[in-house]
């Protein structure tokens, strides 16, 4: 990975950061991956966070897949850690995402509900039948703007399952531009990242104090949109 690490942070305080993650970044070391992801950069920042939750993931409340872009929250201490942990338990997080599909949805806002789990070749799908360790999951949707061939629109996960939104989309008939796995055979993939961003967060804090943050599409995928005018 070329990609040079940098944390971008949008707000900071005692508690917790919220930063943009890029594109292309792992958020915590595989076994594919072990030197640049952004726990090295907050451990680097931040040598504190050590301490913070688990070890393997030291104040990591969420994550982002690799091709995602978008807001993270990181906890900063272990009190806070344990109170976000509950949060996003109980889905009091609010999240928000920007994300062009292929095609167009048939209704132009709904929640799709289905459970997402294992095929039997290992690949994350969403069924009701043949699944392994299968779970519901539930995603909102509303259409933002039509072009000829694609729709952009803003998605919220209700639940939170590893590729929920991707499979969901899919599931729609409508998968994410750029998704590499989801993707059907006759769609180009015509970017080299996904076109998902988690372009809003919001939480309620232990004092009562209900914050929000906001993220605007990151260059590259401006670019790709303005090119469709």
């Amino acid at each position: 990975m070329n990609r040079k690490l940098e944390l971008e942070i949008i707000f900071e305080n005692n508690d917790f950061l919220v930063l943009n993650k890029p594109a292309g970044i792992i958020v915590h070391p595989t076994k594919y991956e072990q030197k640049k992801t952004l726990i090295q950069a907050l451990l680097k920042y931040l040598p504190s966070i050590s301490k913070v939750g688990e070890p393997s993931r030291p104040g990591i409340v969420h994550r982002l897949d690799k091709d995602v872009s978008g807001l993270m929250v990181v906890a900063k201490n272990n009190y806070f850690y344990n109170y976000l942990v509950s949060e996003f338990k109980k889905r009091k997080v609010k999240k928000k995402y920007i994300a062009l599909v292929y095609g167009h949805p048939k209704e132009k806002k709904g929640i799709v509900e289905t459970s997402i789990g294992w095929s039997k070749k290992g690949k994350i799908v969403a069924r009701e039948i043949a699944i392994k360790l299968k779970k519901k999951a539930r995603t909102e949707y509303k259409v933002k703007k039509e072009y000829k061939d694609f729709t952009l629109l803003e998605v919220s996960p209700l639940s939170g399952r590893t590729h929920q939104i991707r499979v969901h989309m899919a599931y729609l008939g409508t998968p994410i531009v750029g998704d590499k796995i989801y993707k059907f055979k006759n769609h180009p993939l015509l970017l080299n990242r996904l076109f998902l961003h988690c372009a809003y967060i919001g939480f309620w804090q232990p004092d009562g104090k209900f914050r929000e943050f906001y993220s605007p599409l990151p260059s590259e995928l401006e670019t790709f949109l303005k090119k469709m005018k």
